[in-house]
């Protein structure tokens, strides 16, 4: 397999398991952290921010767009690095407060 392959396998896995982390359980990203992957995903999937910035109402809409847009022009491969090794960050902090095996 391609180290290329590899990433994009990866990638995939960790987006699965950030996506399905449980709603009500005993570990809750905090705002930041759920910004810093969205910002990510988007950036490995989509590259740059490419739309508008969105209205003044549009808080939660803003603050993603925000977060987005900062990453100016990251390469997808970094973004998938990135979001990754977040990851990996949040999955310590978990078993550090003993919320994972």
């Amino acid at each position: 397999m391609s180290e290329d392959a590899e990433l994009d396998a990866e990638f995939e896995r960790v987006v699965q398991l950030v996506q399905n982390l449980p709603k009500e359980g005993p570990y809750q990203p905090s705002n930041g952290e759920k910004l810093r992957f969205y910002s990510l995903y988007k950036q490995a999937t989509v590259g740059p921010c490419d739309t508008s910035r969105p209205g003044f109402f549009d808080l939660t809409g803003k603050a993603k767009w925000d977060a987005w847009n900062e990453l100016g022009d990251m390469s997808k491969t970094d973004a998938k690095r990135k979001y990754i090794e977040a990851f990996a960050k949040m999955e310590q902090k978990m078993k550090d407060l003993g919320h994972t095996q």
